[in-house]
């Protein structure tokens, strides 16, 4: 296994307790179906894979960063009765970042990026709330697949399962993808009202939105295409975490 300094589940005390840690970033993900052909994990297998990676660019250039482990359950409140597709409340997503924070302040490590790595989360407002609480850690969140324009590597349009994660999950973990010709069409139903469709805002039932669990067609994917993704993703993520390492929290605005 190569030395990850900044993997925290690899590392141990003896590097711990001196590091100084200036970022700490927690992968996100969640536990769903994801079409015929991608595994239940695979939020949590792309969150950690771009996470590690940033991570590592950003380590390179001398930021002291430093990944906890994710967690694997998100907001699947629209999907309930999709077998083993586990929900986590928002209200107990707030309650983990609460204790997450707590720590983080108490011993006094200044930030915290929380890495998104599932449509169903938002932790904006969660955000909102702890940094009211706990005004000495800097609080940020960002969602991996909305870090750079994914109409520059894909074709298809798609929100699960689609042509974007299945390359991901082509270059992260081919082993664990079913072949493309197993997959549904990902064919995703839409609101009849068109502000629901374009300006307002409602949950998606998932089982009357896709027969296959899957919005948007996969069989356009590649690992090429999920490699020239990531690079991107993790280049511009990695980028940040310097910048957020280096930042000084009483001059941030210009």
């Amino acid at each position: 296994m190569p030395n990850r300094p900044y993997i925290l589940a690899e590392t141990t005390w003896q590097a711990v307790k001196d590091a100084a840690f200036e970022v700490v970033i927690l992968p996100w993900g969640a536990t769903e179906a994801h079409n015929y052909h991608l595994p239940y994990g695979t939020d949590n297998i792309q969150c950690d894979y771009v996470a590690a990676e940033a991570a590592r660019l950003a380590w390179e250039q001398g930021a002291k960063v430093v990944v906890l482990p994710n967690i694997p359950f998100g907001v699947n409140t629209g999907q309930l009765d999709i077998t083993l597709d586990i929900n986590l409340n928002p209200s107990t997503q707030l309650a983990v970042l609460r204790d997450v924070v707590r720590v983080l302040a108490r011993q006094g490590i200044p930030k915290l990026l929380v890495l998104n790595g599932h449509g169903g989360n938002d932790f904006r407002q969660m955000l909102r709330e702890l940094q009211a609480e706990f005004p000495g850690v800097f609080l940020s969140t960002a969602t991996l697949f909305r870090i750079v324009d994914r109409s520059q590597f894909f074709d298809a349009p798609g929100d699960h399962a689609d042509e974007m994660e299945t390359s991901m999950m082509l270059h992260i973990a081919p082993d664990l993808v079913r072949p493309l010709a197993e997959a549904g069409p990902g064919t995703g139903k839409q609101f009849r009202m068109r502000a629901l469709r374009e300006w307002a805002w409602a949950q998606r039932d998932w089982s009357q939105v896709s027969a296959d669990t899957g919005v948007g067609n996969p069989a356009a994917a590649t690992a090429a295409k999920g490699a020239a993704f990531l690079q991107a993703v993790t280049r511009q993520l990695g980028q940040f975490l310097v910048e957020l390492a280096a930042a000084d929290l009483r001059d941030l605005y210009e």
